[in-house]
């Protein structure tokens, strides 16, 4: 059988409510004004069954240490990433799924060559030929990037060392965002502290913004020496921008020798 509110309260003692009397009206609006200049005291039922209903308690603020768990998180992320040797970094990428890009990758994209070159050559993120063999700059821009390291006398896998900002392919070869950025450039920093190269070229737009961290062009950028955590940064055109603007190859040019001139004057002062 089913107890309805009354039924309810009067099972649990609650019933019947204490209540004001009619004839203690005069008495109850004495006591109010009383209340206004200072603190009532506790009014007692004056039978047993005269029990008043308990206040709800108010509500419990969230502490700030559960809010704060989302940044202790990255933090502790970043502070194990600092102290991943080559290998376990390298697995740490491979199975990253830090943000949504983990979920339409084909595979991660490390990085190819010497872990202890002098030369380290940085793009952007992976592209679709890219993405399939995981390996960075293959294609017509691998190519041309091969070429480019063929001028200034060097190849690739020896004394040079190629990545990107990004691990993972971006889908339509979007713009990386920002948050993504934020996951992924400190497997590049690690990678950066444990090769120690002598010198980083920043290939293209997003490469030199995030290293450096400014909004400038690369074209504001390119022509003098910059620094990325103690290593010199040097800006030039990605080889995929060059392969559609052609006048712009001699530029590239200017800055591969620039490149070779200051590593030669690195090198120098290592054996002085």
């Amino acid at each position: 059988m089913s107890l309805n509110r009354d039924d309810m309260l009067r099972e649990l003692e609650l019933l019947p409510v204490w209540k004001l009397r009619e004839a203690s009206a005069a008495k109850a609006q004495a006591v109010d004004a009383k209340a206004q200049t200072q603190q009532p005291e506790p009014l007692m039922p004056q039978n047993a069954d005269e029990v008043p209903v308990a206040p709800v308690p108010e509500a419990v603020e969230v502490p700030a240490e559960v809010k704060a768990e989302p940044a202790v998180f990255a933090e502790n992320r970043l502070e194990q990433i600092r102290h991943l040797d080559w290998q376990a970094l390298q697995d740490c990428v491979q199975g990253c799924v830090a943000c949504e890009l983990s979920a339409t990758r084909s595979q991660t994209v490390f990085g190819v060559g010497d872990p202890h070159a002098e030369w380290l050559f940085v793009g952007e993120a992976p592209g679709v030929e890219e993405d399939r063999k995981g390996e960075p700059f293959v294609g017509q821009a691998g190519k041309l990037l091969d070429n480019m390291l063929a001028a200034i006398k060097l190849k690739r896998g020896h004394n040079t060392y190629i990545a990107n900002i990004m691990k993972c392919r971006p889908p339509e070869n979007r713009d990386p965002h920002r948050g993504e950025v934020t996951q992924c450039e400190p497997f590049l920093e690690r990678q950066v502290a444990l090769m120690q190269p002598k010198l980083i070229l920043a290939l293209g737009r997003v490469a030199a913004q995030t290293l450096l961290q400014t909004d400038a062009t690369v074209a504001e950028l390119r022509g003098r020496l910059h620094s990325y955590n103690g290593v010199p940064v040097i800006v030039t055109y990605h080889p995929a921008y060059l392969l559609r603007n052609l006048t712009d190859k001699a530029k590239a040019w200017e800055d591969l020798c620039y490149a070779r001139r200051t590593m030669q004057e690195l090198q120098a002062a290592t054996q002085a």
